[in-house]
């Protein structure tokens, strides 16, 4: 099983808009995407400087499939609006059983 989270940090302008509008998006991909097996999508609620805004947990039966879901249509669309809304992001993929 491999696990793909990433954690967006959204741009101030129109911030709470775009990221439950990215949270939709997320989600709508579950079931679009055949690789994807499964998502979380949450928009943090923390108090602190090192917050990120919003977090997402995907799980995918191999590389092949997080590296199909990458490059997927549905999920470009996503990334094509998250891009234009986030300063930045982080990610971290790793292998579980």
């Amino acid at each position: 099983m491999i696990v793909h989270i990433v954690m967006f940090a959204f741009k101030d302008e129109n911030k709470i808009e775009n990221t439950i509008k990215a949270k939709e998006l997320l989600l709508r991909l579950f079931g679009k995407v055949p690789t994807l097996q499964s998502i979380e999508v949450g928009i943090n609620f923390a108090d602190e400087t090192r917050a990120m805004d919003l977090s997402i947990i995907t799980k995918f039966a191999s590389i092949d499939d997080l590296n199909a879901y990458a490059v997927h249509p549905e999920h470009l669309v996503v990334v094509d609006f998250i891009k234009q809304v986030v300063e930045y992001s982080k990610v971290v993929d790793y292998e579980t059983l």
